[in-house]
């Protein structure tokens, strides 16, 4: 802070604050972290300034109606200053501001230089506003009234202000602050939810969850964060609780009429209550496994939400943070399966180039599911998406801005093939195609002349019964049968299978995770049973060797290895510490096999081997994305975007494997979008590799949302 500074550290309400200076030949600077909630209203005075000798104050920094912070002259040392009688005078004055938005709910550093000629505003240690004004210090009334000067939040203007303040600092000389900002910023907590596991979404966002009696309820995944002001995870060690309310009203859950805890957390099969088992931080993150006990139907039909917090950082706002309102079902109960019937569109067969990829595209969470689909409506959410795709172009639309999709691409119609990356379809099978006009779905299970039924007296060794069953089957469950087929099945009745799901279900990418489904046990058991002999967990720093050497010989790519950053990700995605399960295993190997087969294909494995430019950097999360694309003032360019392999697409979700582009819109907003690959999946059953199109980086060019590849920022712990 400096020998002449004064300050505060810690977190303090922003009503509380107030700090005296003595103010040095007419200058001085202060910073701080400011933190606003949403109940926040505007025009809001944030701070005002006040001297010893005049009984009237008048505003410093104010967030007008339009959410733009304005730093104003100071009394008694600018001619232009506000007018202490009239508390809307400030309107009226010159001073210093910006043009974006002050976010709430988000810590802002906000950093202000005053001298004699001008005032200066720095947001996030850039210069975003500077104004030159006229000094009283020479004048008759100047440098003898200007002595003490405090700083305070005081009210007054008839607006309520609900925030914090961190770390704020007031030097009397002007003084470098451009990089006060770097020194201890504050912290958040958030939900990953790109790690959520065994969690549907509903139409209305609200998550549905299997809970109940212990027979029936299920275990679902989900991380917490403590991460800077920047996005980057805190290594803390602290614990974190979660809690079960209700969402209308905050109160806690009541025990079940058993009296068992509505929220349990499992650890190694033993269930406890949550209240009991506090999830201890690891490099930042908290994982938890919960169970819900109670149910909505036995609660009035209320919905519940999840509460995580650390109490020994301290009771604040952005030190908890809460899931989506969740409805918790039985595992019995189907919602809403038979109106998928009716509401089925004739455009859900179109498909983007770029693929709308919604949850991606919602700002605030990535895909929901981490390799999960919608357990009890698993097709629900790729026919609400399909009801909005009417475009071939990348431009984004907001209203296809929607919760995470069981499959984000879908079986091209005839008028598509000159758009975009239509080139690739030479490449598909015919035998695909036939569905572009078959029902979908739903529709199917109500009638009579579905894909299957048509087929007339043809047989194969896999039944219809177990089509249909793996169509309207979850992630988990499709897993199970998949495991079971590949050990018995021949090529030959894969094949098939992956052609039928794909005909009955309308999505092609469903048979291209059937497709690869024998190689993909088959070495990731031998994997297995090569780092573990007696099927023990082992020592993850040993694991990863063997896993690096297997996934470059799958991927093709003998001179990249893979870097610390992306191990870390691999061990993030595989849920372990520092001992691998078997468990973790195959759940890091169901996400790494998919993608290191897209990289062995000849259209993809270029641009990863690329080294300059870096077109794929490694495996990287949604955050990382796109605090790659932030600047402190705002977004890159628009055009500006990041590949990278969405972290919640396991084997055998249909777009697993699959490559995104997140790229800076031109209404300067992040967007998300999943490419279309079925071209690379072409010929995978004869084992060609060759696809005869352009390459990747000259189609992403040719975008007209897209112009030059962003660099990214890692993550380091």
């Amino acid at each position: 802070m400096g020998t002449d500074a004064v300050g505060s550290d810690g977190y303090s309400l922003l009503k509380d604050f107030r700090l005296e200076i003595e103010v040095k030949e007419g200058t001085f600077s202060l910073c701080f972290w400011g933190y606003l909630t949403s109940s926040t209203t505007f025009p809001v005075t944030i701070i005002q300034q006040v001297y010893s000798d005049i009984s009237e104050s008048a505003p410093f920094l104010v967030i007008n109606d339009n959410k733009r912070i304005n730093m104003l002259p100071v009394l008694l040392l600018h001619e232009e200053a506000p007018d202490t009688g009239n508390i809307n005078s400030w309107a009226e004055v010159p001073r210093a501001t910006v043009d974006f938005e002050f976010p709430l709910e988000k810590w802002v550093h906000v950093g202000c230089e005053v001298c004699p000629d001008h005032i200066q505003l720095q947001i996030n240690g850039d210069i975003v506003g500077e104004k030159s004004l006229c000094s009283l210090l020479n004048k008759e009334s100047g440098s003898r009234d200007l002595k003490k000067l405090t700083l305070a939040n005081v009210g007054g203007d008839g607006n309520s202000v609900q925030g914090y303040v961190h770390n704020f600092e007031i030097f009397p000389i002007v003084s470098s602050i451009k990089d006060r900002h770097l020194k201890d910023p504050p912290l958040k907590l958030s939900i990953d939810e790109s790690s959520a596991s065994e969690i549907e979404e509903e139409s209305d966002g609200v998550w549905g969850i299997v809970g109940g009696k212990a027979s029936c309820r299920r275990n679902f995944s989900l991380d917490v964060v403590l991460s800077d002001a920047f996005g980057q995870p805190v290594n803390e060690e602290n614990e974190v609780f979660a809690s079960l309310l209700y969402a209308d009203t905050g109160t806690p859950v009541e025990n079940t009429t058993d009296n068992e805890a509505p929220l349990l957390a499992s650890y190694d099969g033993i269930e406890f209550s949550s209240c009991e088992r506090p999830s201890k931080l690891l490099l930042g993150r908290a994982s938890f496994k919960l169970k819900i006990s109670q149910l909505s139907s036995k609660c009035d039909n209320r919905l519940f939400l999840i509460r995580f917090c650390v109490p020994k950082l301290g009771n604040y706002p952005f030190l908890e943070t809460y899931s989506h309102p969740i409805r918790c079902i039985s595992r019995s109960r189907n919602t809403r399966l038979s109106t998928l019937v009716w509401k089925r569109s004739t455009s859900a067969l179109n498909c983007l180039s770029l693929s709308q990829s919604s949850a991606m595209d919602d700002g605030s969470s990535e895909l929901q599911h981490s390799g999960h689909e919608a357990q009890a409506n698993p097709l629900m959410k790729r026919f609400r998406l399909g009801q909005d795709k009417i475009s071939v172009s990348v431009k984004a639309n907001p209203t296809l801005e929607q919760p995470d999709e069981e499959c984000n691409s879908h079986v091209r119609t005839a008028n598509q093939v000159e758009n975009g990356f239509s080139t690739s379809l030479d490449e598909r099978p015919a035998n695909i195609n036939e569905a572009d006009d078959s029902p979908s779905d739903s529709e199917s299970i109500g009638e009579g002349n579905s894909p299957l039924n048509s087929m007339g007296s043809r047989r194969y060794p896999i039944s219809d019964m177990i089509i249909f069953k793996y169509c309207l089957a979850s992630l988990a469950e499709r897993s199970l049968m998949l495991k079971e087929i590949a050990t018995s099945a021949s090529d030959k009745e894969i094949s098939e299978l992956a052609h039928h799901v794909s005909l009955y279900s309308g999505c092609a990418h469903h048979g291209n995770q059937i497709l690869m489904a024998k190689r993909l046990i088959e070495d990731g058991t031998n994997l297995w049973k090569v780092m573990s002999p007696n099927n023990h967990h082992i020592p993850w720093d040993s694991a990863v060797y063997e896993i690096e050497e297997q996934f470059m010989k799958i991927a093709s790519c003998g001179s990249r290895s893979l870097s610390p950053q992306d191990l870390d990700l691999l061990r993030r995605i595989s849920g372990c510490q520092e001992y691998l399960t078997q468990e973790n295993f195959e759940k890091l190997w169901c996400w790494l096999y998919p993608v290191a087969f897209i990289i062995s294909r000849d259209w993809i494995n270029p641009i990863w081997n690329s080294t300059y430019p870096k077109w794929i950097e490694g495996f990287i999360t949604k955050e990382e994305a796109e605090a790659s694309l932030q600047g402190p003032t705002g977004f890159q360019e628009p055009g500006t975007f990041i590949l990278r392999f969405p972290t919640s697409r396991s084997w055998p979700h249909p777009d697993a494997g699959s490559l995104v582009v997140t790229y800076v819109g031109n209404d300067y907003k992040l967007h998300h979008r999943l490419l279309f690959m079925d071209h690379v999946y072409g010929s995978y059953s004869s084992g060609d590799k060759r696809v005869d199109v352009k390459p990747l980086q000259d189609m992403l060019l040719a975008e007209p949302e897209l112009s030059r590849l962003g660099r990214i920022i890692r993550s380091h712990y």
